[in-house]
């Protein structure tokens, strides 16, 4: 590990300034930066360690009225939380699958959302894109856990979050402080895919720092299904969260997302197009997911992938509306 300063600020406005000087990162829990810094794949000369600034941490507001996450709020007490239980199961469960007990004591939303790539050659230092001598050593290697989706360019690793797939289906929206103020985005808009390795698939920027998450009030259904290789610690393969807008028993309007098939959390319209105006059922849930693999490319290794797409889909809408039949 490089030697590095250390800073500690107890306001927003200070982190701001500090995050903006050169090569500085942010550290909250620690459960991704440090491994990075032990590997040397990140070498930032400051590290600005966030947990100090009490305004980060915390939960308001209630299902009825919408829900603000503070960024620096630990997963343990999202959890907690009989609100998020309550009115935003999807978000509840896809957190619950993360890590182990002690992992969810220390990372926080924030983190969550603003991890890097878990690709192996970018953890093995050939850049966010696996690039050497100008090819692709993800397209040519092992790709088994890569994208299935958007994969026409080099950005080929999946995007890492469990927790912005379920809060872009709920419509939530990210609060990011910088030098200029505030600005209030979608949490779709924290993510882009990156054309060089010089790019971030990160929208926030330097000087720049994610404060909360505004989710909306609770209204229709919602549910989060994941498919993993074992249930000990582990990351999913592929997850779906879905958000249903009912008209009596048919979906007025929905929205699909997907988590471990592409670059940025993947936004699934054909598959929401194919249960729009219909009563979720095993047999349009079973289409919904038959849908959600449309424009799927897989690499070489990953095919797998696109069986558990149409899976993830189709149980996370039986979920949604209290059907899941293979708990029983």
């Amino acid at each position: 590990m490089n030697a590095f300063d250390y800073a500690a600020p107890t306001r927003i406005e200070d982190a701001v300034k500090l995050l903006g000087e050169p090569e500085s990162a942010a550290l909250s829990g620690g459960t991704d930066l440090l491994g990075r810094l032990k590997d040397e794949v990140s070498a930032p000369k400051r590290v600005v360690y966030l947990k100090d600034i009490k305004p980060l941490a915390g939960i308001s507001g209630d299902a009825s009225s919408g829900l603000t996450l503070g960024a620096g709020t630990p997963l343990a007490q999202v959890l907690e939380s009989k609100a998020v239980k309550e009115g935003y199961p999807a978000l509840w469960q896809s957190t619950l699958e993360v890590g182990t007990p002690q992992i969810r004591n220390m990372a926080t939303v924030g983190g969550n959302l603003l991890q890097r790539p878990r690709c192996w050659y970018f953890h093995a230092g050939n850049g966010l894109l696996g690039m050497k001598d100008g090819k692709s050593l993800v397209r040519e290697g092992d790709n088994r856990y890569h994208a299935i989706f958007m994969t026409s360019g080099d950005a080929l690793f999946v995007n890492p979050s469990s927790l912005a797939v379920p809060l872009i289906a709920l419509e939530a929206k990210a609060v990011v402080a910088g030098p200029k103020g505030e600005r209030t985005v979608p949490v779709e808009e924290l993510y882009q895919v990156p054309k060089s390795d010089k790019d971030s698939e990160l929208t926030v920027g330097p000087g720049e720092l994610l404060t909360k998450i505004m989710i909306p009030p609770a209204r229709g259904k919602n549910a989060s299904y994941e498919v993993r290789q074992k249930q000990a610690h582990d990351w999913p393969l592929v997850m779906a969260s879905v958000n249903l807008r009912m008209d009596g028993d048919n979906v007025a309007s929905s929205r699909v997302v997907l988590y471990g098939v592409a670059p940025v959390p993947y936004r699934c319209e054909a598959a929401e197009a194919a249960i729009a105006g219909k009563a979720v059922t095993t047999e349009t849930a079973s289409a919904a997911g038959e849908a959600a693999t449309t424009g799927a490319a897989p690499l070489s290794m990953n095919g797998y992938k696109v069986a558990l797409t149409k899976t993830s889909v189709k149980r996370a809408l039986l979920a949604a509306i209290g059907k899941p039949y293979w708990e029983f």
